[in-house]
């Protein structure tokens, strides 16, 4: 492992902000999410003065006559238009931000991943030295969750694995997501990725990862008994150092 405990993204007691981005499209998804809530809190604050108005000049005591007027075009003229530019305001980041999602980009690196009651398997098919094998005999591993009596001073509970999913930064990847037996979801946080992981159908999500260091993220749809024991752990590291470790993989299998 390149990164022992130093510089890993995991949830923090009390945390109720996002964990600190480590890609482009969380970078955005962060940011959709501040410019909503200035509309939102700048809505409440006028919606609350709207009304702590009313209750206040209309209130009997100030205004023991009710007024007559029942109708004026051009209040309704302005409710309506306001909502809307605001709606327009927020739609055109929130499309721009699906739209990346979307986006293909020639990957360097494919990885594979499976869901499994109650564990990951992962496999990086790009190394596969028999390209005739039906059967890929790239890297191949499967990576379960260590547990509470294993984990040594620093490691995080129900969020370190045995096997670690090691990627190089500045680099697009793509991961190919299924299931074997029920829906699972591979979820990183600080990666802005939540892929369902569905039996018999393969998603497709893409990666790039802008600073090195550790990642971590759990199956994120309610499989079975042991849901809360699918962790993920991403360890991100430099181009050079992934070579070493790929080197090393294929010299271990």
């Amino acid at each position: 492992m390149f990164f022992k405990f130093a510089r890993a993204d995991a949830p923090e007691n009390w945390q109720l902000g996002f964990q600190d981005p480590a890609s482009p499209i969380m970078e955005g998804m962060i940011d959709l999410h501040h410019d909503i809530m200035f509309f939102l809190v700048a809505i409440t604050i006028f919606v609350l003065w709207m009304l702590t108005r009313a209750l206040v000049l209309f209130h009997e005591k100030n205004n023991p006559q009710p007024e007559k007027i029942i109708h004026g075009t051009e209040i309704e003229i302005g409710w309506t238009i306001a909502p809307s530019l605001i709606l327009v305001l927020i739609a055109v980041p929130s499309f721009a931000l699906l739209y990346s999602l979307d986006e293909v980009v020639d990957p360097a690196i494919t990885l594979k991943v499976m869901g499994i009651q109650w564990l990951w398997q992962y496999e990086y098919s790009d190394y596969s030295t028999d390209e005739s094998s039906i059967e890929s005999n790239g890297i191949q591993f499967e990576s379960y969750m260590i547990p509470d009596d294993e984990l040594e001073p620093g490691q995080y509970r129900l969020l370190e694995t045995d096997n670690r999913v090691v990627l190089p930064v500045d680099t697009h990847i793509r991961v190919l997501v299924t299931g074997s037996d029920v829906i699972h979801s591979w979820a990183i946080p600080s990666l802005g990725v939540k892929t369902d992981a569905l039996p018999g159908r393969l998603n497709q999500t893409s990666i790039f990862i802008k600073r090195e260091g550790v990642f971590y993220g759990q199956c994120s749809e309610i499989c079975g008994f042991s849901h809360g024991m699918m962790p993920i752990t991403i360890e991100a590291v430099s181009l050079d150092a992934y070579k070493n470790w790929v080197s090393a993989k294929l010299l271990e299998g």
